[in-house]
């Protein structure tokens, strides 16, 4: 929901009015970098409204600080799936990177939000770590969250994956005392047949495609499972 604005109207706000944001073009990342901005605390603080506005007031949805962190991050951190969802309507990036090796979904894994997860999955964000220093699957485990490291393992997140410095995600719900998490891990054997057809399909079609999938002359019951619906 969108909250009141305090202090100025973020109707009055253009990225060329803000005193405190300075823009300069980045040649490494190809976004713009500033300071942290009204994009970035709309997005934290699930106000749709307000960054409804800003973006049709110009304002760049991919929008970084520089540490790299994006609106979208922010949306993924407070579990607003809205505004996650506007932001990736107009262009932001599902798989950007802080300096601390985190993704948008890395974040969801924070928050616990499986519509967040679910709309970033289904947008072409990765399961797989970039880094070993922010693992999503380990993090999801770490924090209890079962039903998100159920839907990292079925879009394709390993979950016998052993960090050096993190071990497995078992190994990590085991030593947060996460019960539920250690119990599901516990559960889940190798993938299935079934999975394992499913997640070829899914690669065919390539990151950021499987809204095709429902062009297919397949039974709808078929592309729900393939669409993880």
């Amino acid at each position: 929901m969108d909250g009141k604005p305090g202090g100025r109207s973020s109707k009055s706000l253009r990225p060329e009015d803000n005193p405190d944001t300075s823009f300069f073009s980045n040649p490494w990342m190809g976004d713009i970098v500033s300071d942290w901005s009204p994009m970035h605390e709309a997005a934290i603080q699930g106000r749709l409204l307000s960054l409804r506005s800003l973006i049709n007031q110009g304002w760049p949805v991919n929008l970084i600080t520089a540490d790299g962190v994006s609106p979208l991050h922010e949306a993924c951190l407070g579990g607003h799936v809205s505004c996650a969802n506007i932001l990736l309507k107009h262009g932001a990036q599902v798989n950007c990177v802080t300096a601390d090796w985190h993704t948008p979904l890395f974040n969801t894994c924070i928050s616990g939000s499986l519509d967040c997860m679910t709309l970033l999955l289904r947008h072409g964000a990765s399961p797989h770590p970039v880094s070993d220093l922010a693992s999503p699957i380990h993090e999801a485990a770490k924090r209890g969250h079962v039903y998100c490291v159920e839907i990292l393992a079925a879009h394709g997140g390993n979950l016998n994956l052993n960090i050096s410095h993190l071990g497995t995600p078992l190994y990590v719900a085991c030593r947060k005392q996460q019960v539920a998490c250690v119990r599901k891990l516990l559960e889940s054997g190798p993938p299935s047949l079934l999975q394992l057809c499913r997640l070829q399909i899914r690669k065919c079609f390539g990151i950021q495609q499987h809204h095709k999938i429902n062009e297919l002359f397949l039974p709808e019951e078929l592309k729900r499972f393939l669409l993880h619906m």
